[in-house]
C-alpha cells in the first residue's frame, strides 16, 4: 500500500460501527464515518426506549476508535465515477473506499391510512414520536400493534407489561420467523399479559384510521396509538446514486458484499443484498457483515482477491417485557429447529445478548484507539447546522 487510503463509512450502525472499527485499527487507513445523529442507536432496544427502561442510545466515544472521524450529516448522493459523496449539509467528501452501511428503516406497506397514523418502532425519532404519542394518552386506551415479528412481539409485550390495553395483529400466523413448537410459549406469555392477539388469513389490515383499524374480515379494532412494526426497507440512497438495488432496496452485492456496479464500494448490515446468499436483516448479521466488509476492503488495499463472506446464525432472542423471553435456537444457516428457552432465562439470555453486543463494539473501539495517538479524536466531531440532518441508517 502506498500513500494513506481514505474510507467513508455512510451509516452509524452495527454494521457500520463494526467496519470503522476493523479498517480503523490499519496503518496507512483513515476513515470517516458519515451519520446523521451524534450518538450510536442500540436498535435492538428501541422498544424499550418507547416503554420507558433503556434510552437506547450510546454516545460514538464509546463505541468507535479515537481515531475513526465522525460527520454528523446525512448523505444525499454517491458519485461513483469521482469518488465523492454529498452530503445535506452542503459538503462533500472524497474517498478511496465506500462502506454502504445505511441499515434499514420503515416500510410503506401501501395500506390506506398506514403512512398518515401509524407510529414505527424502526428507528430513534419514529420511538420518540410514539414514546410522546403515548405519553399523551390515558393508559387505559387502546393500543393497536401491527406485524408480529420480533420488533412486534417485543413492542406489544413491553406495552403490555407496563399496563397498555394492547392488541397484536398478526396476518396469518403469530411469529413468522418462529418455530411452530416455540410459537406456544409466546403465545402463553401474550395471554398472561392481556394481550388480544388476532391472527388468521383475514387478519390484515385493509386500512388505518386516526382512531382505529380495520380488517379484510371487516372488524374494525378501536386504537388511540397504532403501532406499525410490519416489513423495512433500505433508504433509498444506492437508487438515486444510480447503483443496482434488490426489491428491499439493499445495494446488491457480490459474495463479498462488493458492489456489482463498483469494486470500490462494499456493502455491510441491513443494506447489503448478496445475490446468491441472502440473509435476515438483523443485528446478528450486521456485526459480522462489518468486519466482513472491511476484510475485502483491506485484501483489495493488499492487491489479494477478497474472500466470500461466511455468516453463522445461532437463533433469535425476544424479550416479552422485562420478566421473560424466548430464545429460539437455530442451525448455523439460520433455519430454526424446534429448541427454546423461555420464561425469565428467556429475558435473561436476551439481556446477555444485548450487552453482549453493545460490549463487542466497545472492544472494537478499544482496540481501533490502541494505535491511535494521544488525544486523538478529541476534535473528530464535525457537526452541520441541525436543520441539515435526516435520517439514512
Amino acid at each position: 500500500m502506498n500513500g494513506n487510503v481514505e474510507v467513508v463509512v455512510v451509516g452509524g450502525g452495527y454494521g457500520g460501527v463494526t467496519a470503522a472499527n476493523s479498517l480503523s485499527r490499519h496503518d496507512g487507513v483513515s476513515v470517516t464515518l458519515v451519520n446523521p445523529r451524534p450518538d450510536f442507536v442500540e436498535r435492538i432496544r428501541l422498544h424499550q426506549r418507547v416503554a420507558g427502561s433503556d434510552d437506547a442510545v450510546v454516545g460514538f466515544s464509546e463505541v468507535l476508535g479515537g481515531n475513526v472521524r465522525v460527520v454528523v450529516d446525512a448523505a444525499t448522493r454517491i458519485d461513483a465515477a469521482e469518488r465523492t459523496v454529498s452530503l445535506a449539509g452542503g459538503s462533500a467528501l472524497t474517498y478511496d473506499y465506500l462502506v454502504y452501511a445505511v441499515g434499514s428503516g420503515a416500510f410503506d406497506p401501501g395500506v390506506p391510512g398506514a403512512a398518515e397514523f401509524a407510529h414505527r418502532v424502526s428507528d430513534l425519532e419514529g420511538a420518540d414520536r410514539l414514546q410522546s404519542a403515548l405519553a399523551a394518552t390515558p393508559a387505559s386506551a387502546p393500543v393497536v400493534v401491527v406485524g408480529s415479528g420480533p420488533t412486534g412481539l417485543e413492542t406489544a409485550a413491553e406495552l403490555a407489561e407496563v399496563g397498555r390495553r394492547v392488541t397484536l395483529v398478526c396476518g396469518n400466523v403469530l411469529g413468522p420467523s418462529l418455530h411452530a413448537r416455540v410459537r406456544r410459549p409466546v403465545a402463553r406469555r401474550l395471554a398472561r399479559l392481556g394481550v388480544t392477539v388476532i391472527e388468521g388469513p383475514r387478519a390484515r389490515v385493509r386500512e388505518v384510521t386516526r382512531d382505529g383499524v380495520q380488517l379484510h374480515d371487516g372488524r374494525e379494532l378501536p386504537s388511540a396509538v397504532t403501532i406499525w412494526t410490519a416489513g423495512f426497507r433500505v433508504p433509498d440512497l444506492a437508487a438515486r446514486s444510480g447503483l443496482r438495488t434488490d426489491t428491499q432496496g439493499r445495494l446488491v452485492t457480490d459474495a463479498t458484499l462488493t458492489s456489482v456496479d463498483d469494486v470500490r464500494i462494499v456493502a455491510t448490515g441491513d443494506a447489503a443484498g448478496m445475490t446468491d446468499r441472502p440473509f435476515r436483516m438483523s443485528c446478528q448479521a450486521a456485526v459480522q457483515l462489518g468486519p466482513a466488509a472491511a476484510a475485502t476492503i483491506l485484501r483489495r488495499m493488499a492487491g489479494r482477491t477478497p474472500a466470500p463472506v461466511r455468516m453463522f446464525f445461532a437463533g433469535q432472542c425476544l424479550s416479552l417485557g422485562r420478566n421473560e423471553g424466548v430464545t429460539q435456537f437455530s442451525y448455523p444457516n439460520d433455519r430454526v429447529n424446534a429448541l427454546y428457552i423461555s420464561g425469565r432465562p428467556g429475558a435473561g439470555v436476551k439481556e446477555i445478548a444485548c450487552r453482549f453486543t453493545l460490549n463487542k463494539l466497545v472492544s472494537g473501539a478499544r482496540r481501533a484507539s490502541s494505535r491511535a495517538s494521544q488525544g486523538a479524536g478529541t476534535d473528530r466531531l464535525d457537526t452541520p447546522r441541525p436543520e441539515h440532518r435526516t435520517s439514512n441508517t
